[in-house]
């Protein structure tokens, strides 16, 4: 089983080859590339965790549990939980994690991503758009955009999601 903060889920779909330094995007490599990707890999299950996580591991700016950008990453986590429905604890499989993620519009990454330094490399919306073509999910509407009054109240009702603290240890 493989650990992921909120935020991952979408790093993991969009990663081409780029990281931090070589040990994180070895790291980086080997989780997405080697084990995600490959045959099977639909099947691997993720735990999601509102700390440090598998793809954090040799992550230079990495501080124990916590991140030396942990205000912005604390957002990111709150924005992509939401967006996915994920939960501190949850256990879900990639394949799942693609069928929620296929949900999203490459546009909704503008504010789901806000703040990344990738997003503007447009790596993570290519990468949103091939899988939802891959799934043959058609122009859906984002939640946050065209759900129904209930359905963002809801969604706003479930924004902590366990992941409310910008310093949680």
């Amino acid at each position: 089983m493989i650990r992921f903060r909120p935020h991952h889920f979408l790093c993991a779909l969009g990663f081409e080859g780029k990281g931090y330094s070589d040990r994180f995007t070895a790291n980086m490599h080997e989780i997405v590339v080697t084990r995600l990707r490959a045959p099977g890999g639909d099947a691997t299950e993720i735990s999601v965790t509102a700390h440090t996580d598998a793809i954090c591991a040799p992550c230079p700016k990495r501080r124990g549990r916590l991140c030396v950008d942990q205000g912005k990453i604390a957002r990111l986590d709150r924005a992509h939980g939401t967006a996915l429905d994920l939960a501190a604890g949850e256990v879900i499989t990639w394949g799942q994690a693609q069928d929620r993620m296929a949900r999203l519009v490459p546009d909704d990454l503008d504010r789901i991503c806000a703040g990344c330094r990738w997003l503007e490399m447009g790596m993570c919306k290519a990468a949103l758009a091939r899988l939802r073509q891959s799934r043959t999910v058609m122009d859906t509407p984002s939640l946050d955009r065209d759900a129904a009054p209930e359905v963002r109240a809801t969604e706003a009702s479930r924004a902590d999601r366990g992941f409310g603290s910008d310093l949680t240890p």
